[in-house]
């Protein structure tokens, strides 16, 4: 029998914006909170991500006071000590299953990725079938984005043992474990980038700056 595909909807999607990092090679702090264009990169973010769904969470450590002005639950990893995006997967899938019973699965997005596609949740519920769990894992130009990947609700108590147990954080080591597709993207006609394009460095934030200032003024 062949599984069915397409008929998942973007209402029985979360999605969880990765905004617990660290940010040691900007000097710390939230990368998120970064003028971009007039608009924080989170504000930026949420932008993109609010057209395509109807409920979203950021997932962050720290007090969540710093970002009560977006009006979005803010939503700490369940495990370990910035145990990096598995466990902000986690958090995502863990708050679906106590507050959000209607949702199958959890798109994550990284807070630091300002240009991911519009069409991310579309082309990303049309890839997976409605009938077993299969990780969607986002790529461009032959390269994988495991931060942008839709996740299975019945797969946190999985990921919940693999963290808990001390198994590494490594996104692709977990999603080895289970079925998974990769859906592929083209550069982002607007700014000329990846649309994976994220802020790791000082510089890599003037590259943005420099590549949406043309579609500011």
């Amino acid at each position: 029998m062949n599984a069915a595909f397409g008929q998942l909807g973007n209402d029985k999607v979360l999605g969880c914006v990765l905004a617990g990092g660290q940010s040691r090679r900007m000097g710390g702090g939230d990368k998120g909170l970064l003028d971009l264009g007039g608009k924080t990169m989170l504000e930026t973010v949420l932008g993109r991500l609010t057209p395509q769904l109807p409920n979203v969470i950021l997932n962050a450590n720290g007090n969540p006071d710093r970002f009560s002005h977006l009006e979005f639950p803010v939503v700490p990893d369940p495990v370990g000590d910035y145990a990096g995006p598995l466990a902000g997967i986690l958090a995502g899938l863990t708050y679906a299953n106590d507050h959000l019973p209607h949702v199958s699965h959890v798109l994550s997005v990284a807070a630091d990725t300002p240009f991911f596609p519009t069409a991310l949740v579309s082309r990303f519920c049309q890839a997976v079938p409605a009938d077993r769990p299969v990780i969607a894992l986002a790529s461009s130009s032959d390269k994988l984005h495991p931060v942008f990947g839709l996740w299975p609700v019945e797969l946190r108590s999985d990921l919940f043992q693999w963290l808990e147990t001390g198994q590494t954080g490594k996104v692709l080591a977990f999603v080895d474990r289970h079925d998974s597709v990769e859906v592929s993207f083209d550069v982002d006609t607007k700014t000329g980038l990846d649309p994976f394009f994220n802020v790791n460095r000082p510089d890599d934030l003037d590259i943005l700056r420099k590549a949406l200032s043309p579609h500011t003024t």
